[in-house]
């Protein structure tokens, strides 16, 4: 375990590597480029079952074994990863119902990843087995250091036996169908059970919306139960490695703050550090445009789900997409998105990947390398970041990023929202991320927690959303006010308890007497609506007047005070957006979905409340960011511009990516660069930890 410990505090820098795909002479250059490159990790085989089991336990690792050999000549040591995302074809033959059940009742055929149901016993048993043969083979190896789970887990099923699997859990969580009826309302429409077999499971129906319209709570625990199934599918192969290879770390790559068909929180339970694939530019997202602030909520999501830091995986390495080749990742920018990771606290830069496919669905998902194996402008970008790697590895070795504001993030909440949209315009993620950009642009740091987790250390909670609000929860939040924090608290909280019922209160529900409100009634406004809000408390409104849109609480204050009001329609003149005092602490209600200004109009009076300083104040597009070493701040100041910009530094400070020294004052930033900095001197240090705003109050 020590030598497990001192592995995790060295740097990760390395690539993802599928020698399968090429020939063997080929392999030495590939490890020796890598090596050039400053690599020390290669991430292998999580997608070559059909290599290592051609044929029901028959196992073939000696082409694995001879590939780690050469990497490890060069110095590179090596993640495997279990190869159950994408099944050879004897496996689906062998159990062709072991396929996917999409809602609307259609098996999908072989062919692309993904396609298997994590519930499927006879499947689970041929996991089980590929990574018992792996675990055995590698237990010892001096060059495996760890594991990764199966691969960017996983779409619903809808199969026989998933609908078999949750009567059991069902059961298992109700005890009685006199509790079930009871929970779900089930007396609506005649949906009585009378027999655990008679659930269905919530494919599509009749109903002419294309969602089913099933039950809310069969729906809300459909939803968990298959979430459910992919914890149980993660365990089983980690309980397997961890009796085979207690030596080893365990992660599992998941796909950021937009993934919402698993509650993360619980797959994350069981592993060592979480892990994610970290892509600007994809055909998906077509467009020139990068939003930083979208990768760091990404990077936000995974370091919240186990309150520490994380691997980033599958970094882009060059255009991505499948039918569609994405615009190309401009010169300085794969290191630029590489280094805004580390700077929210990635302890590995994984780059996907090494070299571009010539074959497969992924021919135009472009790696480090060239289709020809050439290594051209992308490599020589990462050969120049392994270099700057290589000199402040050191400086990064056991620090964290730190935060005195938290956002709560709740996967329940999401797939109810999955189930009743409430408004076709709103999007639960789009709106986490309006939230999150607001503070993103004032570069405070931002922490993403569960319901379950510790609020006390934060001097402020944002609760966006909280659609489904558990007792327990409200409690937390309720202590966490009393005791002197400030809450903000955004539509549609506190309007399902746990079974997805409504509740039988006014809203926001249990957190009425904390916000000082109820809303009287609510107005869910059509796509294009909305109206400017006037604001009448100081302090609050930043920049032009924002707009409410989407949606519209109409409010009547117990005790909280008016920060801004409706100017449109009946409810105009009432309150859209009021703030409490509660015991020792301030809960504000938003009660409208607003726009992205809206939350900056916020955002100085909720940080002056919560006596929050602003760390650095830089332009629009200059991310300013803190790792903590101890007491040693370490300053990532990053342009994700196309401009030149400029900062302005309080103190005489060291360039640690160069070993320049740069005076206090204005400093220029070329388009898509990094400044890594620290201070020279403890002078300097408490010069620097000056905020370029400080809010008393």
């Amino acid at each position: 375990m020590q030598k497990l410990l001192r592995r995790a505090n060295m740097f990760r820098f390395g690539v993802d590597y599928y020698p399968e795909h090429w020939p063997e002479e080929r392999w030495a250059v590939d490890a020796h480029l890598m090596q050039e490159a400053g690599f020390n990790t290669v991430r292998l085989a999580e997608f070559a079952w059909s290599r290592m089991e051609p044929d029901p336990g028959r196992f073939d690792f000696d082409w694995l074994d001879r590939a780690i050999a050469i990497l490890q000549e060069h110095g590179i040591q090596v993640i495997l990863g279990t190869p159950t995302a994408s099944p050879p074809p004897w496996v689906m033959a062998m159990h062709p119902d072991a396929h996917r059940v999409l809602p609307s009742g259609l098996r999908v055929a072989y062919g692309n990843r993904r396609n298997y149901c994590p519930t499927h016993a006879g499947y689970r048993e041929r996991g089980r087995i590929i990574t018992q043969a792996m675990a055995e083979h590698y237990a010892h190896h001096p060059a495996v250091i760890g594991w990764q789970i199966d691969n960017e887990f996983g779409d619903r099923c809808y199969c026989e036996q998933c609908r078999a699997a949750f009567h059991a859990w069902l059961q298992r969580k109700y005890h009685s169908l006199d509790a079930l009826n009871e929970a779900w309302g089930t007396v609506f429409w005649s949906h009585v059970y009378t027999e655990w077999s008679q659930i269905p499971v919530p494919l599509e129906t009749a109903a002419p919306f294309g969602d089913g319209s099933h039950n809310p709570g069969l729906a809300l625990d459909y939803y968990r139960f298959m979430s459910d199934q992919y914890v149980a599918f993660q365990r089983e192969q980690i309980e397997i490695l961890r009796r085979w290879c207690p030596h080893h770390f365990i992660t599992h790559n998941m796909m950021g703050a937009g993934y919402d068909r698993l509650n993360y929180f619980d797959l994350a339970a069981d592993l060592d550090f979480v892990s994610w694939d970290n892509y600007r530019r994809m055909q998906w997202t077509f467009h020139p445009e990068v939003r930083p602030s979208e990768a760091a909520l990404s990077h936000a999501v995974m370091r919240g789900l186990k309150q520490k830091n994380f691997w980033v995986m599958e970094q882009q390495a060059g255009a991505g997409g499948w039918q569609i080749v994405s615009v190309a990742p401009r010169p300085g920018e794969l290191r630029l998105w590489a280094y805004q990771s580390i700077a929210h606290g990635a302890d590995a830069i994984i780059f996907f990947r090494w070299r571009t496919a010539r074959f497969g669905t992924e021919q135009y998902w472009h790696g480090l390398l060239e289709h020809d194996g050439r290594p051209g402008r992308r490599y020589a970008e990462i050969k120049q970041m392994g270099a700057e790697i290589a000199r402040v590895g050191a400086d990064l070795a056991g620090s964290e990023v730190r935060a005195d504001v938290a956002i709560l993030l709740d996967y329940d909440s999401r797939f109810a929202f999955q189930i009743q949209a409430n408004n076709p315009a709103f999007q639960y993620t789009s709106h986490l991320h309006d939230i999150y950009q607001a503070f993103h642009r004032w570069n405070v740091v931002v922490d993403i927690v569960s319901g379950n987790d510790d609020f006390s250390r934060y001097k402020l909670l944002i609760v966006p959303a909280l659609y489904v609000l558990p007792e327990e929860t409200a409690r937390r939040i309720e202590r966490f006010v009393r005791n002197g924090g400030v809450l903000m608290v955004t539509p549609r909280t506190g309007v399902k308890d746990v079974t997805n019922t409504v509740v039988n209160m006014p809203l926001p529900g249990l957190l009425a007497g904390v916000c000082g409100v109820e809303v009287e009634e609510y107005d869910s406004l059509p796509e294009g609506v909305s109206q400017p809000l006037t604001f009448v408390t100081e302090g609050f409104q930043n920049g032009p007047a924002p707009h409410a849109r989407i949606w519209c609480d109409v409010l009547r204050v117990h005790g909280a005070q008016p920060i801004a009001l409706y100017t449109q329609d009946y409810y105009a003149g009432k309150p859209a957006i009021t703030e409490n005092v509660y015991g020792a602490g301030r809960a504000v209600y938003v009660g409208t979905f607003g726009d992205g200004e809206l939350y900056n109009a916020l955002i100085e009076g909720l940080l002056k409340r919560a006596h929050i300083q602003v760390e650095m104040s830089t332009p629009p597009g200059v991310e300013w960011r803190v790792r903590w070493q101890g007491e040693r701040p370490i300053h990532f100041v990053l342009n994700h511009t196309s401009q030149k910009q400029q900062v302005n530094l309080k103190c005489r400070m060291q360039d640690l990516l160069t070993g320049n020294a740069l005076e206090s004052g204005t400093v220029e930033l070329p388009p898509y660069q990094v400044l890594i900095l620290a201070a020279q001197s403890t002078e300097d240090e408490a010069s620097v930890e000056k905020p370029a705003s400080v809010y008393e109050g």
